[in-house]
């Protein structure tokens, strides 16, 4: 049995082994996301971000970043980034409505217009209501984003741009999750 040091060097050891990973297979993948994103922003577009669990609270973050700002000294316009897992008025209406695999889709088809981004967020790659979501955005030509883990599942298959995680783990697939999006707000705001 490993002892509560060895739990805690083993987590950040298991943690930077991934990064290493995706940082030497996903680079430019990252950086097409990144670009992908600023063009539809600069070009007045919105972005729409959603996920489960961990990965809604990393949406919500994701989309507070570029809003606000990313950069402690960047000053910039406010961009028009949604959360799709910050309502729970309209969350709790669809589900109850129409089920929760449509939760996201409803929304794309309420806010979503062609040229928009979708971002999906998934640890797995195979929540029914993620993958719903982002075949609504492609059927309204929406460019689609995914950011998975495992082997990408049908989530990855869906993506116009993938980025995985190459991990069973979600609790490491989030944190490298979390680095991704800040690199992307990092990139979209060197414009």
């Amino acid at each position: 049995m490993l002892t509560e040091a060895e739990i805690v060097r083993r987590a950040f050891d298991d943690a930077a082994a991934l990064f290493a990973k995706v940082a030497a297979t996903n680079v430019e993948t990252i950086v097409r996301a990144a670009t992908v994103i600023r063009t539809a922003l600069t070009g007045g577009r919105k972005v729409l971000v959603f996920g489960n669990g961990g990965s809604a609270a990393d949406a919500q973050h994701f989309a507070g970043e570029l809003v606000g700002r990313f950069g402690a000294h960047v000053e910039r316009p406010a961009w028009p980034v949604i959360a799709l897992v910050s309502d729970a008025a309209v969350t709790s209406a669809v589900a109850n409505d129409f089920g929760f695999k449509a939760v996201f889709a409803r929304q794309i088809e309420a806010f979503g217009s062609a040229g928009d981004i979708a971002v999906a967020l998934t640890t797995s790659g195979v929540s029914a209501n993620v993958n719903e979501g982002l075949r609504w955005a492609l059927d309204r030509s929406l460019v689609t984003i995914a950011l998975t883990g495992r082997d990408g599942g049908e989530s990855g298959r869906l993506a116009d741009v993938h980025v995985n995680v190459p991990e069973q783990s979600p609790q490491r697939v989030q944190e490298a999750h979390q680095v991704i999006l800040h690199v992307i707000c990092e990139l979209v705001e060197r414009s």
